[in-house]
């Protein structure tokens, strides 16, 4: 810590490069702490900095001993902690989450201790150095934060073990879904709507959650109990009902339930199978040599939709893409709202079909394949739908929303198909084809990155830059922060360093999730653990990635 004192008070008002100097490691008794990058301006990306606290003098090395969900959850609460105590300094920042718990870096449980991970705006005057206020803010300010965060008598223990329970008792919901043949699960007393559509806080005075008696089920928790709610089997469900009803905030509720959320966020026992996928139509986007032959057939031109690319898609085609590259990286359910999907790839009436005959229409659309979905590769769909009765006839629960109370009608959905019985043909020409996955060209990863200078780094949640490309992610509704897609820039860079082709990229990347993730990432706190098919969902989009289809 003396060194670091000396070196800051003698580079005091030089130009802001001399802050470099103070790069390296430094021993302040009870902790250790790492200057790993020093910005070069101060106007560029701010400094990373860790500081790693030996367990012995935190009190806390109980946590170690704990169920993987509880010390992720714990690390969480470390993080938050961290944050509130430094918000007096604006020039600090850690990493945080918002309303849910990921498996993020910014707090790392090693060997050594607790490890804090975060970013700090070395301070200036125009472009030069503050040594002085810089040295008193690295070694007296920082140093009680960094304290204060990871000394177990410093902590609210009742709020910390309330918080890892809260997350433990959602991670053991989500696994019993697969035992008790759900996709989710939404529990009574689930606060549904959020306050606005750009702030994820739980609106005040909601009407609070109840399911139906007849699709109640009870799921034992090891914290809480008995939790009971809706449980949405698999198959296909459709949730219907008039508008401003509940339809999508339902379905939000459920596509956001993949991630557990902090208490007091409303929606801690609503619980979705994590290979859940929402897709919808996306104009526009790019799709690389795609087998979609199950949905389109016989276009103008006799263009192959074997292997089918292209630089703009229309929406259905994006919808039949996003369909079949969720499959192909392992969705095992897919969330629909018939309000941003494609209507002519979700359903042709029989007037249109009469109007239009199949062999003019190159679409098979959703409603004609979705139980072969569901028969023949066990995937599940949940479907809101307003506008079309023809899901009916292939519905396994039909739940009716109305005052954001949930109601089954799958009896009455039955009655309603006897008694107007649909006239529509389906369309389907050809079997349900299943077709391996395609490769990806890692060469041509590692020279887009190379071009690039090496830069890999998120926008937000809605682009991620990789070396000189820029992937627009602004339909991937489910990430939640921009630390899940820094972490799927540098899962690319780890496949980019793969000799050739990887002929199943999907698995490869699996791979590298399932084994001690953080460990082969840069320090940097700022990461959180993606899904796999999030890290595929965003590959497919980035427009200079080059697959070719299995043979």
């Amino acid at each position: 810590m003396d060194q670091l004192t000396a070196t800051l008070k003698k580079i005091e008002k030089q130009n802001y490069r001399a802050y470099q100097q103070i790069k390296g490691q430094y021993d302040f008794s009870d902790f250790i702490f790492h200057i790993d990058y020093v910005q070069a301006d101060p106007y560029a990306s701010a400094s990373r900095v860790r500081a790693i606290r030996p367990w012995s003098v935190t009190g806390l090395q109980w946590l170690t001993e704990q169920s993987p969900a509880y010390q992720i959850a714990a690390r969480d609460f470390i993080a938050r902690q961290f944050a509130q105590l430094a918000k007096q300094e604006p020039s600090v920042s850690i990493a945080l989450t918002g309303q849910t718990v990921l498996d993020s870096t910014a707090v790392l449980f090693t060997e050594q201790g607790i490890e804090l991970r975060f970013r700090i705006n070395l301070p200036a005057e125009g472009r030069s150095v503050l040594g002085k206020k810089a040295d008193n803010l690295l070694t007296f300010h920082l140093p009680k934060y960094i304290r204060r965060a990871t000394l177990e008598r410093e902590l609210d223990k009742d709020a910390l073990i309330h918080h890892c329970q809260v997350i433990e008792d959602q991670e053991h919901m989500r696994n019993k879904l697969d035992e008790l043949g759900l996709v989710a699960f939404v529990g009574n007393g689930s606060v549904l709507p959020r306050i606005a559509g750009n702030c994820d806080l739980p609106m005040k005075e909601a009407i609070e959650f109840k399911a139906p008696k007849s699709q109640q089920v009870t799921i034992e928790t090891p914290n809480q109990g008995p939790v009971t709610g809706l449980g949405i089997k698999k198959g296909i469900t459709l949730v219907v009902g008039g508008g401003f009803h509940g339809k999508s905030t339902l379905l939000t509720a459920i596509e956001r339930s993949i991630y557990n959320h902090i208490p007091g966020d409303g929606r801690e026992t609503i619980v979705s199978n994590q290979a859940a996928m929402k897709i919808r139509a996306e104009d526009g986007r790019c799709v690389h040599n795609l087998n979609l032959s199950n949905y389109i057939n016989h276009l103008p031109m006799d263009k192959d939709t074997a292997d089918f690319s292209t630089q703009d898609a229309s929406g259905s085609t994006s919808q039949a893409a996003w369909l079949q590259e969720s499959i192909e990286a392992g969705a095992r359910a897919l969330l629909i709202d018939e309000d941003t999907s494609a209507t002519n790839f979700m359903i042709r009436d029989e007037r249109m079909q009469a109007l239009v005959s199949k062999g003019d229409e190159p679409i098979t659309p959703l409603v004609d394949r979705i139980g072969q979905l569901r028969d023949e590769l066990d995937v599940s769909t949940i479907i809101v739908m307003g506008g079309s009765g023809d899901y009916l006839d292939v519905a396994d629960t039909v739940i009716q929303m109305h005052d954001y109370q949930a109601v089954d009608v799958t009896e009455k959905a039955k009655q309603v198909i006897q008694q107007h019985p649909t006239e529509r043909h389906n369309e389907c020409e050809t079997p349900l084809a299943t077709f391996r996955p395609r490769s990806i060209n890692c060469a041509a990863l590692q020279k887009i990155l190379a071009d690039g200078k090496f830069r890999v780094s998120a926008k937000g949640v809605d682009s991620l830059r990789f070396g000189k490309e820029f992937t627009d992610l602004n339909a991937l509704e489910q990430l939640e922060s921009s630390s899940e897609v820094n972490a799927i820039g540098w899962l690319w860079f780890q496949l980019a360093q793969q000799p050739g082709w990887s002929t199943n990229p999907a698995k490869d990347i699996d791979a590298i999730l399932a084994s001690d993730w953080s460990a082969n990432m840069p320090n940097q706190g700022d990461l959180a653990k993606p899904r796999t098919l999030d890290v595929m969902a965003a590959l497919n989009r980035m427009r200079k990635t080059q697959f070719k289809p299995a043979r």
